[in-house]
């Protein structure tokens, strides 16, 4: 699953080629008793501190994290959290007992500002630094916003549980069939419409491209995705961009039940409609938190630049939504907004500091993906191409139940599925070895 504020949880933008690729990095193995500073306290940055205190690193570990909550998961925040059906204790990646207990000490509700790589050092906000033998930067991305919006207290992005409980506190207090207002039409986006429809709520969701998902998936499987939406009686209004969200008088006394406490906005569309709304949520992709790391002498671009070993520098390695990285089997450089790549590629971060460059290995992940919306389980194995031809092999596509394959050139690149969360898997051994289409056929067809 991807982070919420994702603009699609398979985000693939690719390194501009003129930038060449990344020097090698030469990192010794981590001294011992050094200290290690990981920033970024999400799911990433905890996988890399606890990798590290596994492979038996002896000295202080801190994990700095800009907000004030125990760390918790993510995905959760667009369904169980938003709807109600799970309280924050059911997210938290740990009791903090725990961290204790493997020596890991939590900074909470603190920014680093900047990085100097010469003397060693996180500067945090307040002023104070914190010396590192080995950084791990986790700072993960930020949710984009459209202009003029600060200001507006119905209009919400989802990154953060803060962020959360303010869109379940709004669409509670617009009451049954209050309106809410999707932007964007990405993963992140059409759950919090699925979870919203679920309450109750009158939903439209606002997609700019003609086909949603059709950059990730390509575009008969975005269909197919967005399918979804118009099954379930939701207003999906594709190739239409905002022009801007305002203040709005409300006309009429609105449905039954609906508090006065709500405070209408109106979003003006591109094509001059207006949809008057109770609840605006922004899901138009996120940015990569590493405006600290400006001027740091780390290569930057759409993310942090690292190596196939997760080395953006001697001693500093970075993971998650923020690394960018060469994956052979994606042909290039990639930054991944998956859960699952925030799991695995914290791991190998820390794995990696610790042993060296020498001794490291190169992080190869079979990327997978999962998404929840109105009853139906989106799942995603591998790195698909929107230009990849996907074939049907299992269940029909108007059914919502089904199995793609993506071909690229005669191999099998990616296997999608809506509702077929066992025939799916019988593909990802040969997307991650790579294996022609005519063998993933064959096993469709056995």
């Amino acid at each position: 699953m991807s982070e919420p504020g994702a603009p699609t949880s398979s985000a693939r933008s690719a390194f501009p080629r003129q930038g060449g690729p990344l020097a090698p990095v030469d990192s010794p193995p981590l001294d011992a008793d050094g200290t290690v500073v990981v920033v970024g306290a999400s799911l990433a940055g905890l996988r890399a501190a606890e990798e590290v205190r596994r492979r038996g690193h002896r000295g202080p570990v801190v994990v700095v994290g800009e907000e004030r909550h125990d760390p918790y998961d993510r995905p959760p925040l667009s369904k169980q959290v938003l709807a109600g059906t799970w309280d924050v204790e059911r997210i938290r990646h740990h009791a903090p007992e725990a961290l204790g207990e493997l020596g890991i000490e939590l900074l909470l509700g603190r920014r680093a500002v900047a990085l100097d790589l010469d003397g060693r050092a996180v500067e945090l906000d307040g002023g104070h630094r914190y010396p590192f033998d080995g950084l791990v930067v986790a700072t993960g991305a930020s949710p984009r916003r459209l202009p003029d919006t600060e200001g507006l207290a119905a209009v919400h992005v989802l990154r953060t549980l803060d962020d959360c409980v303010a869109i379940r506190r709004d669409l509670l207090a617009a009451g049954p069939g209050g309106h809410l207002v999707v932007v964007g039409s990405g993963f992140i986006g059409s759950e919090v419409a699925s979870t919203a429809h679920a309450l109750g709520a009158r939903v439209t969701v606002v997609e700019a491209l003609a086909t949603p998902l059709a950059g990730a998936l390509g575009v008969e499987m975005g269909r197919a995705c967005a399918g979804l939406h118009t099954d379930a009686g939701v207003d999906l209004r594709t190739g239409v961009g905002v022009d801007r969200i305002a203040p709005a008088e409300r006309s009429g006394a609105g449905p039954p039940g609906r508090s006065a406490a709500s405070s209408p906005v109106g979003v003006h569309l591109a094509d001059g409609s207006v949809l008057e709304a109770d609840v605006v949520v922004v899901g138009i992709g996120v940015t990569p938190a590493t405006e600290w790391l400006d001027g740091s002498g780390l290569e930057l671009a759409d993310g942090v630049r690292v190596t196939s070993r997760l080395f953006a520098a001697p001693g500093v390695v970075a993971a998650g939504d923020v690394a960018r990285w060469p994956l052979p089997s994606a042909g290039g450089e990639v930054r991944i907004e998956h859960w699952t790549n925030a799991a695995e590629g914290g791991v190998a971060a820390g794995r990696n500091l610790v042993a060296g460059s020498a001794a490291a290995e190169p992080y190869e992940p079979v990327l997978f993906f999962w998404s929840d919306q109105y009853g139906t389980k989106i799942q995603l194995v591998g790195h698909p191409d929107p230009t990849d031809e996907a074939v049907v092999v299992d269940g029909a596509i108007d059914d919502r139940r089904f199995v793609a394959l993506y071909r690229r050139g005669d191999r099998v690149s990616a296997a999608l599925a809506l509702s077929r969360p066992r025939q799916l898997m019988q593909f990802r051994p040969l997307v991650a070895a790579g294996a022609s289409f005519d063998e993933a056929l064959a096993l469709a067809r056995h």
